[in-house]
């Protein structure tokens, strides 16, 4: 690390996070202090299992025997006088999760820079990458922004447009761009922000959109929805909290399930939404709202992703019934 460099402190917990850490570490700011979730039990076998950006650092240690402080706190809010005891010139906070209060804001000279994956002020909250694909937008992006109290509020240092090319993108591919795009912008806007070179603009409220935090119950497919939103629904929520609907078994009893991969097929018919038929391709279909969607992969609860017809094949009588 450069020793003329800030004395920083990331905050960060996903993989999102743990893509900007890499890149500024590569840049030579890799940070004095960092602030991430406490390790979690992960899985059915319940794993004490550490955040990806705990895993970095940790990583990074090894290699380098470097020392850089690790705090997990579960409420940020309790660090407030060993962060002011440990000051840093400047804090970076990438997706960490949790509302800084003022008093830490106001520790670091140079500030609170936060890596916001959308245009703000569109897309302000916990969700912009699902939104952006719930959407259908074709073009999102990365914002640089001076953090104050209120949500993705402050100003604005730098921003990134990206081009959505990919009309079958899912979250988890949209947010590795955009982080690596986020990290670029955040490189090139560190040195200029501490010499002074940048003036923060604000942003227009009137203009401000926000998103929500997912919750399990938003992957639930209502099929009066048109066949287009439910397959974004799909690559939107597939890492979490996947998008799902309720199947009666041959048992008689409702199971959920998962809906993996889907194509949308443009044809109207007079089936109730939510009804389950054949094609006269024999593909598995389901009436929506407006047009059909065709299951490609499935996943029935407690069992493993499967291809439609292999689903068909042990579950026949899913033909001519109404998923809820």
């Amino acid at each position: 690390m450069n020793k003329n460099n800030p004395k920083i402190m990331f905050l960060g917990t996903p993989e999102f996070a743990a893509i900007v850490l890499e890149r500024m570490i590569k840049a030579d700011y890799a940070p004095n202090i960092i602030i991430t979730a406490p390790d979690k039990l992960i899985g059915r076998k319940q794993i004490l299992t550490s955040s990806p950006v705990k895993a970095r650092i940790l990583n990074y240690q090894l290699r380098t025997r470097s020392e850089i402080k690790i705090l997990q706190p579960e409420n940020i809010r309790n660090l407030k006088l060993e962060i002011k005891n440990l000051q840093p010139d400047l804090i970076i906070l990438a997706a960490y999760g949790q509302i800084i209060p003022q008093e830490i804001l106001d520790i670091p000279k140079y500030g609170c820079l936060n890596i916001h994956p959308s245009l703000l002020p569109k897309y302000r909250g916990a969700s912009p990458v699902q939104t952006a694909i719930l959407n259908g937008d074709q073009e999102t992006g990365v914002t640089i922004m001076l953090m104050d109290k209120l949500l993705d509020h402050g100003n604005i240092l730098a921003n990134s447009k990206f081009e959505i090319q990919n009309s079958k993108i899912t979250t988890k591919e949209l947010t590795q761009k955009l982080a690596k795009l986020g990290a670029e912008l955040l490189i090139k806007t560190i040195p200029d922000w501490i010499k002074g070179k940048i003036k923060a603009q604000p942003q227009d409220h009137s203009q401000a959109s926000f998103t929500k935090i997912i919750k399990k119950e938003d992957g639930q497919i209502d099929w009066q929805n048109s066949a287009d939103y439910i397959e974004r629904m799909t690559r939107a929520y597939q890492s979490w909290p996947g998008t799902y609907a309720e199947f009666k078994t041959k048992n008689q009893e409702y199971k959920k399930l998962k809906i993996i991969k889907v194509s949308i097929l443009k044809i109207e018919n007079k089936k109730e939404p939510g009804t389950v038929f054949l094609t006269e391709k024999k593909e598995l279909a389901i009436t929506c709202g407006q047009n059909l969607l065709i299951l490609e992969e499935v996943q029935l609860e407690g069992k493993k992703i499967m291809l439609a017809q292999e689903f068909l094949n042990g579950h026949p009588k899913i033909i001519n019934s109404i998923l809820k």
